[in-house]
């Protein structure tokens, strides 16, 4: 698998230590901190600016008028913006039954914990469809969302993307409610320097505008499945915009309104806006939301291969010349596309000055199709954002002191999804417990078996005729829906009312 560990950034999905993800806060105590900060920063904060801009605004001289007229047109501009904008933002609650606790088992017959969680969205389409993070919904038993004018209506989780935290959920639009999907902008015309919004619920607090500019692009953020970092999420955003738990999936904005990104991450050590926010890029959410509503899952571009950029330290160890940048290849997974092309991996182990160990040996990437590959990033961004599954493309390698082109066949990324007991081994057919649910959820509404809110969802494993099945229940209030799958193909193979 196409790997970078970090050392320098780490992530929960729950807590933010110093990466954290922006969503799932618990309402009171968030609640309680912001009334506080607010109750003391707040007039410290605002009088000298509003004094000055008044100041210049009636100021005699003709630069002064200028300036504050600017000032007054650039606020009208972000107050109109905000007007368009905010009727698109959901609120998202989330409730979660927490079936085990850590350190022990609950007792036999004891109600397990519910946990309640927060955060945000946007409208996508015209069809229901609201984009969010997956580790907002992740696991959720119930979904809700709010609307800014006040309105709610329950959702049902579509699909899932651990890979790229993003999230499908579906709602049926309020009655008589003004539904305006947010248009995406060019990925090509973001830039450093450039302002930005960000607009979700940070603490529970609906509705909140913050703005600030984009600090870096290109930053690669590994993401994977349970505690472990297995892919990199590459040409993430950053920005300076205040981003805190609660904003998860809600949209970054340019100022012109069009989505730039989804803020899903913070890095701090406080658990709070440390001034370093993370959005997932627009080129991302492009490509992986229409395959989200269309097939429920995306399917990634795969090299079969763990590696590094080579830095100064690594090129010293490496024996190369100064600056010679590109991606050192470090592992080829067996059998993966690019061993079956005579890609090579490290395979000597050394120590360097520091006690530090690596394998010595591996092949360095240089270029990909001819695009040249200064960081381990800048590959993942091809197989990400250009590639598909089955493509052939050449890598440029240089092995030792000899240049070589060498074509590769492009497999599928291995599933990273950790959400059911039952998924299948990377690499192997089948679907999981919670994609069977999903597929007989939407099976069964499709022929009008399902109206009322699913309260229960039971996957069992069995065979029939000597096939391997899911067996899926679903039971609402008036409702009881049976759907065989087969757990090969993802087939319905038959679905019955009870």
């Amino acid at each position: 698998m196409i790997e970078e560990q970090s050392q320098l950034i780490e992530k929960s999905q729950r807590k933010m230590p110093r990466l954290g993800m922006a969503g799932r806060l618990a309402w009171s105590s968030a609640v309680a901190t912001v009334l506080v900060a607010g109750a003391l920063l707040g007039p410290v904060a605002w009088q000298p600016t509003v004094v000055k801009a008044a100041a210049l605004a009636v100021g005699s001289s003709a630069p002064s008028q200028q300036v504050g007229n600017s000032l007054v047109a650039d606020q009208e501009a972000l107050a109109n913006l905000y007007s368009d904008v905010i009727p698109s933002v959901v609120n998202i609650q989330v409730t979660s039954h927490i079936s085990s606790l850590p350190g022990f088992d609950l007792p036999d017959g004891t109600e397990p914990p519910i946990e309640q969680a927060l955060g945000s969205g946007f409208i996508y389409d015209s069809d229901g469809d609201i984009v969010t993070n997956n580790h907002v919904v992740e696991n959720a038993d119930d979904v809700l969302v709010i609307f800014s004018n006040g309105y709610w209506a329950k959702a049902d989780v579509v699909a899932t993307d651990p890979q790229a935290d993003l999230a499908i959920i579906k709602v049926t639009p309020p009655e008589g409610m003004d539904w305006k999907p947010l248009p995406l902008a060019d990925p090509s015309t973001l830039r450093v320097g450039h302002s930005v919004i960000a607009i979700g619920n940070p603490f529970g607090l609906d509705g909140t505008m913050t703005t600030g500019i984009v600090s870096a692009l290109g930053r690669g953020i590994p993401l994977g499945a349970g505690n472990t970092s297995n892919y990199t999420l590459p040409d993430v955003i950053q920005t300076d915009a205040a981003i805190n738990p609660g904003n998860s999936g809600g949209p970054l904005l340019d100022l012109s309104g069009k989505v730039v990104g989804i803020n899903f991450a913070i890095r701090s050590e406080e658990r709070a806006n440390a001034g370093v926010g993370f959005a997932i890029p627009v080129s991302i959410i492009q490509r992986v939301v229409p395959a989200l509503i269309k097939d429920g899952h995306y399917a990634y571009a795969y090299l079969g291969l763990s590696g590094s950029s080579i830095n100064p330290f690594l090129a010293e160890a490496l024996k190369l010349p100064d600056n010679h940048l590109g991606v050192y290849v470090a592992t080829v997974i067996p059998g993966g596309p690019s061993d079956q092309a005579g890609i090579l991996g490290g395979t000597e182990t050394v120590t360097d000055e520091n006690g530090l160990e690596f394998e010595r040996g591996g092949d360095i990437i240089t270029a990909v199709d001819a695009i040249p590959v200064a960081r381990f990033e800048d590959l993942v961004s091809f197989l990400v954002t250009k590639a598909i599954p089955g493509q052939e493309i050449t890598l440029s390698i240089l092995r030792g002191d000899k240049k070589m082109e060498i074509p590769v066949t492009l497999g599928e990324r291995p599933s990273t999804s950790a959400s059911a007991s039952n998924a299948p081994a990377p690499g192997e057919a089948g679907v999981n417990a919670r994609e069977a649910i999903d597929i007989a959820t939407k099976a069964a509404k499709d022929k009008g078996l399902l109206k009322g809110e699913v309260t229960e969802r039971i996957a069992t494993p069995d065979t029939v005729d000597g096939v391997d099945v899911w067996i899926v229940e679903l039971v609402t209030a008036d409702e009881d829906v049976s759907v065989t799958i087969n757990k090969g193909t993802g087939e319905v193979i038959d679905i019955t009312s009870k």
